[in-house]
């Protein structure tokens, strides 16, 4: 009997641990990065974005300055988006900052509370990207279609 409860607790955890899973994927697919209507940028991969999010680069491929509006710690948004386009845990992300802070090679990226204050901040600004949850896009800002993975 202690062996089947056993195999039916491991069975339990392995099937939320999936839909936890499932969760996480559907609210990634659900973020997009966004640029104001007006940009001249068109389309970036996922690994442009990320070096931009990263602070690896500050222009964006047409040469422009790149102004990333970020979200703060600890939000949904936040989360789902640096593991999208970077592969990075928030743990991984703050350590990657706190390691460029340290060594003098740059500052994280102004963050704001939430989404309507990236949409509203990108739509101000011609060099300006940020992210957003796609249902959030309106005419103000233009969602950026990663032309690779």
């Amino acid at each position: 009997m202690g062996l089947l409860m056993a195999c039916v607790k491991r069975a339990a955890v392995t099937v939320i641990g999936f839909a936890l899973c499932i969760c996480t994927a559907a609210t990634m697919a659900d973020i997009v990065a966004v640029v104001p209507t007006a940009s001249p940028v068109q389309t970036l991969s996922n690994n442009q974005v990320a070096d931009i999010f990263l602070g690896k680069t500050s222009r964006f491929p047409t040469g422009g300055h790149a102004i990333p509006i970020d979200q703060v710690e600890d939000s949904p948004q936040r989360d789902a988006f640096y593991m999208k386009f970077t592969g990075k845990s928030a743990a991984q992300l703050k350590a990657h900052w706190l390691k460029i802070i340290f060594t003098g090679r740059g500052q994280p990226p102004r963050a704001v509370s939430n989404s309507a204050e990236v949409k509203k901040l990108v739509a101000q600004n011609p060099n300006a990207i940020g992210y957003i949850d796609s249902k959030d896009v309106d005419d103000s800002v233009r969602v950026l279609t990663a032309d690779t993975p």
